[in-house]
């Protein structure tokens, strides 16, 4: 074990962080308060709903725009679109870092808009140029011609820009807006925050559920170029909106990355490994940074401990107290947050199944293209639409969770009552699980249907069955998410020292890039292994000659699988902090 520092030492092992520098940082741009306050969250706010307005409605119908206009396969199509999915999620991490330590938040949310404008304008000419695109197929011979190279690269180079555009904005688009409040207004209004947090969510999802009703409806009523192009000036407009407000935002210098202080750690206790670690050597010195409580390392990856080890006081540090080679030397609370990464990794990647069962986006479309979706005589529900339950059941879901059932419970019970972070996590998988083996089950029964009314050789046919009957797997997925993503989120916050606070919110994002390139592998192996012999796949291109309904099995099959993983995950993690604390309020109510 180490021992804390002599008096006489204190000052020399003050820390390598000082926390001047950030409140110079925070500080010089409010004098005068002249910037920031609520009046600029118009702007942030809009900026945000109207790229998600345009982003979101790209997604839903592309599996169809892929297959009619470019000719490709379900599998090829569903493949490029996992890997779409995968780069947006994982751009919002890299943006984070580089908005961080270098960039600032305004200049990379200013970039990402107009990088994700190009990017919307590029798919946008795929539509109006006809060289962009293969040409029709022959109605009469059936004949399609495959997309060129250079088709491809177009097409892709479009949602690349789009994938690092996102990540520009979404990364810094929160942060930003605590910016302009979180100095400004907590003396006058505590609650700001609360506020705009709450305002926040409050426009991402309805801009969710416009994108998937409004935008999808253009596309599927007024044509491609109207339904790609209404994105194009909404994002404009989003852009427009956010340099509109320039003048009047705070805009925080950059400082140091949270993860580069991992990264030295790692390059600092690998340098160090010479070391010798002894729980019998009193007179072992930490670095620690001054005004924190952690001056010596836990007991657990003592192997990250050589990290923030002083060998020699004059060689180590400066006359300051700082590190003299930060990529030697490290502080304990540098060692203790990445071990608190290190930790929760195996809970993190029970959410990577999960994020793959969610994501399989393309195969309901095609199920409700097949089935009746007029919910009047006169109207008729587009496809692409039926994932707004997902939104509004999860909705739905976090609403009663918080304001009728956690409430009546507690009255119920006579005490507080709640789920933990693990138990809505592990609830969550569990409702993933149910989505698929409902999914399974409708599927079975809609390709039954087909086949009897001869539709087998028919993909565009219409069974006499309701589309609504996709609604409950909708519904189970959107609990699912509800359950799980929320659950993850307040897993990392509340176990996370406050200092990793950016990497608690882009963690579940993370996790739902590798499950999309999860995904992307489990379809393409399962394709591959059923189209052995010549034998149609069971992810055809004909929904009623393949079996889609076998595929959702396997994924029942391995959201199971990942459900008991996670139980294992959860005993060895033992209690969390929330649980910690429930059971002392708990032992001591009984006493």
């Amino acid at each position: 074990m180490g021992k804390k520092s002599r008096p006489d030492e204190k000052k020399i092992l003050m820390g390598s962080e000082s926390p001047s520098d950030e409140k110079k940082m925070i500080e010089e741009p409010l004098l005068g308060n002249q910037k920031g306050g609520f009046r600029t969250m118009p702007f942030i706010l809009a900026n945000e709903a109207f790229e998600r307005v345009a982003s979101f409605g790209l997604m839903p119908n592309m599996i169809i725009y892929l297959m009619t206009e470019y000719h490709v396969d379900m599998a090829t199509g569903s493949n490029l679109l996992f890997l779409w999915s995968a780069a947006t999620n994982f751009m919002p991490l890299i943006g984070a870092f580089m908005a961080d330590s270098s960039v600032g938040r305004f200049p990379m949310i200013g970039f990402g808009c107009i990088v994700s404008l190009l990017g919307m304008a590029l798919l946008w000419l795929t539509t109006m140029i006809p060289h962009a695109r293969p040409p029709p197929c022959n109605q009469t011979s059936s004949i399609c011609i495959s997309p060129t190279t250079l088709q491809l690269i177009f097409l892709c180079s479009s949602f690349g820009l789009m994938s690092i555009g996102a990540g520009g904005i979404r990364s810094s688009s929160l942060a930003f807006g605590a910016d302009q409040l979180e100095k400004h207004n907590s003396r006058k209004n505590p609650r700001a925050l609360e506020s705009y947090f709450s305002w926040y969510y409050v426009s991402t999802t309805f801009s969710i559920l416009v994108a998937m009703t409004c935008i999808v409806y253009l596309q599927d009523n007024l044509g491609w170029e109207i339904g790609f192009g209404v994105p194009v000036v909404l994002m404009f407009l989003s852009a427009a909106l956010f340099f509109l407000a320039s003048p009047f935002y705070i805009k925080l210098k950059a400082k140091s990355s949270l993860l580069t202080g991992m990264f030295q750690v790692i390059v600092a206790s690998y340098k160090n490994r010479h070391l010798e670690l002894s729980l019998e050597r009193p007179d072992v010195l930490y670095n620690f940074r001054k005004g924190s409580m952690l001056v010596v390392p836990t007991e657990k990856l003592r192997f990250l401990d050589k990290a923030c080890i002083i060998e020699d006081l004059e060689q180590d540090l400066t006359a300051d107290g700082r590190a003299s080679d930060p990529w030697s030397l490290c502080t304990v609370d540098q060692v203790e947050e990445l071990k608190a990464l290190i930790k929760v990794i195996p809970l993190w990647s029970t959410g990577i199944m999960i994020s793959a069962s969610l994501t399989q986006n393309s195969f309901p479309v095609l199920q409700a293209s097949s089935m009746n979706r007029h919910l009047t005589s006169n109207f008729e529900i587009p496809a692409a639409s039926f994932g707004v339950f997902v939104m509004i059941s999860l909705t739905l879901w976090i609403a009663l969770y918080d304001r009728l059932i956690i409430p009546l419970a507690s009255k119920i019970a006579g005490k507080p009552v709640h789920l933990s972070p693990k138990q809505r996590m592990g609830i969550g998988l569990f409702f993933s699980f149910t989505s698929m083996v409902v999914a399974a089950i409708v599927e079975s029964i809609r390709r039954a249907m087909a086949v009897k009314e001869g539709y087998s050789d028919d993909p565009h046919a219409v069974v006499a069955m309701s589309a609504f009957w996709l609604v409950p797997q909708h519904c189970l997925s959107g609990l699912a998410e509800g359950f799980n993503a929320v659950g993850q989120n307040e897993f990392y916050f509340s176990e996370f020292p406050r200092s990793m606070s950016s990497i608690a919110s882009n963690l579940i994002f993370v996790g739902m890039s590798v499950g999309n390139l999860l995904a992307s592998f489990i379809m393409s192996a399962v394709n591959d292994f059923t189209e052995r012999g010549g034998e149609e796949g069971w992810i055809s291109s004909n929904i009623n000659k393949g079996h889609y309904d076998y595929y959702f099995w396997v994924l029942a099959g391995l959201s199971l699988v990942n459900v008991m993983y996670f139980w294992v995950c959860s005993r060895a993690y033992g209690p969390g902090v929330g649980e910690r604390s429930s059971r002392a309020w708990e032992e001591g109510d009984d006493q």
